[in-house]
């Protein structure tokens, strides 16, 4: 199996693409600079033991192609939309799992959601139905991921309008030895990618004695 990550040379794209390359899926990185990516893919697989999966670099339409079904879209939010206009036919007969968050220009203690009402429903709407958009993995710390002797410490909501498709990322996220919920449709982002936000806060805050925390759901003790 390969899986694209679009962005895949910011932190979050590259502590997700060793992650899943250690859980067996190759991945394919993509960017507007070629050469950027199989640069940081070369890196990237430097890092990985022996026998891991393979990490190669692209540009952004060839990751797509390279992909079986799933493109993981981890660009900045200023790039997001023109990103989704200029691979917009690509993405026919993919999946797109969108981990964009919608923070506000000059204070990432805040989200600044888009008319859509998220990140999520942006990417739907220019889409269009026949390529499911799935959010996922807004609330895992970058920092988090490419530290590989640490265990991803939350749970991971998914929403989105497609429920196959929804189930499809849910098993995709959990072989990276993590709970993946049903958070119910697209809607649902505005509330999950509202809580990076909030994250964020809690986690530079000089009163908490700890950073990159995540989210995590607890079921009641007996």
């Amino acid at each position: 199996m390969t899986l694209a990550i679009l962005g895949g040379t910011g932190p979050q794209g590259q502590g997700l693409a060793l992650r899943f390359a250690r859980a067996g899926i190759n991945v394919a990185i993509g960017s507007r600079d070629q050469n950027r990516a199989s640069e940081i893919a070369e890196n990237l697989c430097n890092k990985l033991p022996n026998g891991n999966s393979h990490i190669t670099g692209y540009d952004n339409q060839t990751a797509i192609q390279k992909a079986d079904e799933m493109v993981i879209l981890a660009v900045p939010w200023s790039g997001h939309n023109s990103t989704l206009r200029e691979i917009k036919n690509e993405l026919k007969d993919k999946i797109l799992i969108d981990i964009v968050v919608p923070l506000k220009e000059g204070d990432p203690k805040k989200v600044g959601m888009p008319p859509e009402g998220s990140a999520t429903e942006a990417a739907q709407s220019l889409l269009g139905n026949k390529t499911p958009v799935i959010g996922a993995l807004h609330n895992v710390s970058a920092h988090t991921l490419n530290d590989m002797d640490a265990k991803i410490n939350c749970d991971i909501l998914v929403c989105g309008n497609d429920l196959d498709s929804r189930k499809k990322v849910m098993k995709l996220i959990e072989r990276l030895g993590v709970k993946a919920y049903n958070a119910g449709d697209a809607e649902a982002a505005r509330c999950i990618e509202a809580l990076t936000a909030i994250l964020i806060r809690i986690n530079i805050s000089k009163v908490v004695p700890f950073s990159h925390a995540g989210i995590n759901i607890w079921a009641p003790e007996k």
